[in-house]
């Protein structure tokens, strides 16, 4: 993958690393059997890759999508907690130390 050295790379980097290996792992980086053209704001690009340390386009597209791929899926499992957090755990304003 490409990446652009802004100092705070090598956190980047491993932490690229270890999303492109949970995916590899999961038999999401197979052969390149498809091919997706799009248009995306000239910003958001530049700061995509600004904030990751990716340089090339093909690099950031597919980070991304492993990225999505990877997602926690947080509201699901609370969603399932259901009946199961203590009453006030979640209330807003509920009482401080």
């Amino acid at each position: 993958m490409g990446t652009a050295d802004d100092g705070a790379g090598v956190d980047r980097s491993a932490r690229r690393a270890a999303f492109l290996q949970a995916a590899e792992d999961r038999g999401l980086l197979g052969s390149k059997d498809r091919r997706v053209a799009a248009r995306f704001p000239e910003a958001l690009i530049d700061e995509a890759k600004r904030v990751s340390g990716i340089s090339e386009n093909t690099d950031l597209l597919t980070y991304a999508l492993v990225r999505v791929a990877l997602e926690d899926d947080f509201g699901d499992k609370l969603m399932a907690r259901k009946g199961r957090v203590p009453r006030g755990v979640l209330v807003a304003g509920g009482p401080g130390p």
